[in-house]
């Protein structure tokens, strides 16, 4: 198991104690692979970016119209989070669904 997000981010510490032994990918630091991230995009659409974070208030109008892997690569922390990559099985955010899911 793969958890992409913030080191910072209270929602990712709230994943990474529930899987101490998953393998942790800080966005900022590292990154997301691209072929992890065009997968995502994929399946979640648009709801992989996070349009009520700071970082997307920030941006220009001309900056939120680009394309979302741009956006991605260029603003990290715009990702919702975590993103857990499981057994070929990909998860967004840490609601109930995702954690049913995981099997909690």
């Amino acid at each position: 198991m793969r958890i992409y997000g913030l080191k910072n981010c209270d929602t990712c510490r709230a994943a990474r104690k529930a899987f101490p032994e998953a393998e942790f990918v800080d966005v900022r630091e590292s990154g997301v692979p691209a072929h992890v991230m065009e997968s995502a995009l994929a399946q979640f659409g648009d709801k992989l970016v996070n349009t009520r974070s700071t970082t997307w208030r920030g941006l220009s109008e001309e900056e939120r119209a680009g394309a979302p892997l741009d956006l991605l690569a260029a603003h990290p922390a715009l990702m919702k989070r975590p993103l857990i990559v499981s057994d070929g099985e990909m998860h967004l955010g840490w609601d109930a669904a995702t954690r049913s899911a995981l099997g909690l």
